[in-house]
């Protein structure tokens, strides 16, 4: 599971401050809420320095979301993918991002399963890469933040009741997050 692997590997990266840095950014990129709860209570317990912590779900989710632009823009080069839309279409999109890029990346951020549609849409249809960058690094600056802090109110609570079982705690609150994210995705699909 995805989850206790981030955790396992934190608690074996030890002391060394550039492999947490470094598995803290690569859980960003298998489950980013989960790695941003599990961060928060390795910081919590003094496994990692907040700054540290926060700096490295930082860089790895922007990163990740960066990634999400460059593929939808690469998939946009392949012959075959290029013709799923017509010119005109692709032409319309583009002219309706445009104005608004922004504003549709932010607010995709806090809407779950909105990023990965969303941001290759945007590369796909070419979106304005600096208000993207810039929008994406703002989005994820307030949410991170926001999951950070609350992951390290519960962190304090899971050590303090839960002691050594801490870690079963953060991975079962992990899993709620992960969870209500997913339900509140079906939920906004089914309203289609």
């Amino acid at each position: 599971m995805p989850v206790i692997s981030v955790a396992g590997l934190l608690a074996l990266a030890g002391q060394n401050l550039m492999l947490q840095a470094l598995v803290i950014v690569l859980g960003t990129f298998v489950l980013e809420d989960a790695a941003t709860v599990l961060a928060a209570m390795h910081a919590q317990a003094g496994g990692v320095p907040i700054p540290l912590a926060l700096s490295a779900l930082y860089a790895g989710i922007v990163l990740g979301d960066l990634g999400l632009y460059l593929l939808g823009h690469l998939s946009a080069r392949l012959p075959w993918a290029a013709r799923i839309i017509p010119p005109h279409r692709m032409r319309q999109g583009r002219d309706w991002l445009e104005g608004r890029v922004f504003q549709v990346v932010f607010i995709s951020r806090f809407i779950p399963g909105a990023r990965l549609p969303t941001y290759t849409a945007c590369g796909f249809l070419g979106a304005n890469w600096r208000r993207f960058a810039v929008a994406t690094m703002i989005a994820t600056l307030i949410w991170t933040s926001l999951l950070f802090g609350v992951s390290l109110k519960i962190g304090a609570l899971l050590m303090e009741y839960l002691g050594p079982w801490r870690w079963a705690g953060g991975i079962g609150f992990a899993l709620v997050i992960i969870l209500l994210g997913r339900t509140a995705a079906r939920m906004q699909e089914a309203r289609r």
